[in-house]
């Protein structure tokens, strides 16, 4: 893949920008690639030039990907000022639940829908799914969809006042476990030790929900790029993006360590087997 400049808008030309509509409601999903599909849902505040650069990976590796516009301007390098007036919106959106533990965001019953689209379109044994910080449990939550098999949650952020808190319904939460259980399947996820927005309480309580289907990866902070857009190095203070805003793309480094397990993880559970 050609190196792309970080700090520039990303015109996201290799991808094809369709409007999809599921149960009512119009998104824009950008869809590149072939093979089985990967649905990447955007951190906040939007789909970066980092986040683009995630989803050509996982191209690169043999897979459709599926990355919807969720919130914020797609490909833009954005402002301190204009990625908090994103952020702040989310927070009111009926889309989300910021706030509230126990409960799932209304939008992933969307993401379900489109999984099972990309599912018919791409075919293959099922679909993957990541999640980044706003968006980082809704690959848990979109295991209720039967064709997703492989969901790696990315430093999940929700609920933001609740540190322990998970943001999922108790009956969804159960019906997940039961379905990882009987099928055979695990969730990876991923923080830094120092995340302030995604903390130790969080994994702990995914452990004790998932027993040993959970399967958490601790990056210690000093493997952190410390060279982060505005929005970032304002806001987010602490290491958070693993395999985004904070990854360091270079050989030996544990960010990308942890982006060649996800592309192996997502190879394991996809990849048709002769």
């Amino acid at each position: 893949m050609p190196q792309r400049s970080m700090q520039e808008d990303d015109a996201l030309e290799d991808f094809t920008p369709r409007q999809i509509i599921l149960d009512g409601v119009s998104k824009t999903v950008h869809v590149t690639g072939a093979g089985p599909a990967v649905l990447v849902m955007t951190e906040m505040p939007g789909i970066s030039p980092q986040v683009a650069r995630f989803g050509r990976w996982v191209r690169d590796a043999g897979f459709t990907v599926y990355m919807p516009s969720l919130f914020g301007r797609d490909g833009a390098v954005v402002s301190a000022e204009e990625g908090a007036a994103v952020f702040k919106r989310a927070c009111i959106s009926a889309e989300f639940r910021a706030l509230a533990a126990n409960q799932s965001s209304p939008v992933t019953q969307w993401l379900r829908a489109l999984a099972r689209l990309a599912h018919r379109e791409c075919g293959g044994p099922g679909v993957g799914a990541i999640g980044m910080c706003f968006t980082g449990n809704f690959a848990l939550s979109m295991m209720l969809e039967p064709a997703v098999l492989a969901p790696v949650l990315s430093q999940p952020t929700l609920p933001l006042n609740d540190p322990a808190g998970l943001e999922i319904a108790p009956d969804e939460l159960t019906a997940v476990r039961q379905r990882l259980e009987r099928e055979d399947l695990t969730v990876l996820a991923y923080r830094f030790e120092g995340d302030r927005f995604c903390r130790s309480q969080r994994f702990a309580a995914y452990a004790e929900a998932l027993g040993e289907r959970f399967v958490g990866r601790v990056l210690p902070d000093s493997a952190a790029n410390r060279e982060v857009p505005q929005f970032f190095a304002q806001h987010v203070t602490s290491p958070h993006s693993v395999v985004t805003a904070h990854l360091i793309d270079e050989a030996g480094q544990p960010t990308l360590a942890a982006r060649d397990e996800i592309l192996a993880f997502f190879s394991r559970r996809l990849m048709p087997r002769d």
